[in-house]
């Protein structure tokens, strides 16, 4: 029997599940947007437009190198979601253990890595010279609390396998309330700048890592986290890494490709880069919202896999794809609508209000195909295949992203037709998923499971 906060994936209407299963989510997705966005607004009506420059360059590096062991947390999700379904509780519990010691390694092994690749990544991407150093600083202060990142995504993952969407969204409102209010203590009080709402922001993810530990330990089910007995079990960490890497290397290289388009936003300036920021995070809350949908997608199809129901899948992901979609448009639509006065809140400055409407003007109206792309690929990786929907990623997404910025671009330099490769290469991925999400499903319907050598280890 189901506790309170766990959700059956396996039985029952799929529709009213997916609704319940990805609110907690959306709103978590939201929190854990603010951290940034509380950081974004603070020095940018308290510090200054150069400021918010510098925090807003760090993102896409900051993805560029995070990403991978984010993918590895996917990895956790998908293998626990499988073994959940299928009630393996001796698994279950060996993987737990083996997610949250590898999230903590893979954090301090982060904080090397960012705090040594910092200034040369941003010199690299151009990042204007007036800003450089501050944004130096931001990114070395928030490496330092990797650790806390990784054990609190990690452990999501694992609750999230089981149908927990509830109490992370319990965590991530106690540290966001936190990381607001640390905010605007050392930066209006102690006058630290970019440096004072980085410290803020590790202190609330060491909060919400805490609190998501604590959940694990205190957990009835056969899920429960003992710390004496924290130990990488190899099995387990080759079926994580066999669907997370790829999970991984994607988001890295999506990364890649937007660092390339930052670098080509630095060119226009730091005010350019200063309407692009705050734009970035408005969207910022429209794709978390819709990317609550591809975790939806990945777990009930992961669990399902597991208890062998075929026949629940494409239901799931039918649905899946409706949500998305009617999320991306409304949300994004009045995004877009509302653009002058959200734009406001992080700037009163007219050109940087300006330049954030550019890029909403084509990147809101269009962001349900994104969405709908990610619901598509969480459904084949839940159906056990992680290397196919990655390379047709890098091939659709952040390959045709490439060769729009020195072609297209190239020809005609404006902001607006930089934007414009997002709805582009967003609309030929999802085609490009969407068929072949229709050939594995059919493999899996003949076979009973995926034939993906990467995949082959977490059907089991």
């Amino acid at each position: 029997m189901k506790r309170s906060y766990e959700i059956d994936m396996c039985n029952g209407p799929i529709l009213g599940k997916l609704i319940q299963f990805a609110i907690p989510l959306m709103l978590s997705g939201v929190l854990q947007l603010l951290f940034n966005a509380a950081d974004i607004i603070v020095v940018g009506r308290y510090t200054g437009s150069d400021a918010l420059a510098a925090v807003g360059a760090t993102s896409a590096l900051n993805n560029l190198i995070v990403n991978i062991f984010i993918g590895l947390s996917i990895g956790s999700s998908v293998v626990m979601a499988r073994y959940y379904g299928a009630q393996d509780w001796k698994n279950v519990s060996d993987v737990v253990h083996t997610s949250i010691l590898l999230s903590f390694v893979s954090g301090v092994f982060l904080i090397f890595a960012g705090i040594i690749l910092a200034k040369p990544l941003l010199l690299l991407t151009g990042t204007p010279e007036n800003v450089i150093d501050q944004s130096a600083l931001y990114m070395r202060i928030i490496f330092c609390g990797m650790p806390s990142l990784m054990v609190y995504n990690f452990g999501a993952a694992i609750l999230r396998a089981v149908g927990d969407t509830k109490r992370p969204l319990v965590f991530l409102t106690v540290s966001g309330l936190i990381n607001v209010a640390l905010n605007l203590f050392f930066v209006i009080v102690f006058k630290m700048g970019v440096s004072g709402v980085a410290v803020a922001t590790i202190i609330s993810q060491f909060v919400s890592a805490l609190l998501v530990v604590w959940c694990l330990i205190q957990s009835p089910g056969n899920y429960k986290l003992y710390l004496k007995q924290l130990k990488i079990h190899k099995d387990k960490l080759l079926e994580i890494v066999k669907v997370g890497l790829p999970a991984g290397v994607q988001g890295a290289v999506f990364s890649i490709s937007n660092v390339l388009i930052q670098s080509s936003i630095n060119s226009f300036g730091s005010v350019a880069v200063a309407g692009n920021t705050a734009a970035s995070n408005i969207e910022g809350f429209v794709y978390t919202s819709m990317n609550s949908l591809y975790q939806a997608s990945l777990s009930f199809t992961s669990q399902n896999m597991g208890a062998k129901k075929y026949n629940r899948i494409v239901p799931i992901l039918l649905r899946s794809l409706i949500m998305v979609f009617v999320v991306g448009a409304v949300l994004g639509g009045g995004a877009y609508l509302f653009g002058t006065e959200l734009l406001g809140i992080y700037s009163n400055d007219a050109s940087v209000i300006e330049y954030g409407l550019k890029r909403m003007a084509v990147v809101c109206l269009t962001y349900y195909l994104c969405g709908m792309m990610d619901v598509c690929c969480g459904s084949i990786r839940g159906l056990g295949y992680s290397v196919v929907p990655t390379v047709v990623s890098l091939i659709g997404a952040c390959g045709l992203r490439i060769v729009w910025i020195y072609t297209v671009f190239a020809v005609n330099r404006t902001l607006t037709t930089l934007y414009i490769s997002y709805p582009v290469t967003w609309g030929i991925t999802f085609a490009a998923h969407l068929i072949c999400f229709i050939i594995f499903f059919r493999k899996v319907r003949r076979g009973g499971q995926p034939s993906e050598k990467a995949a082959e280890t977490a059907a089991n």
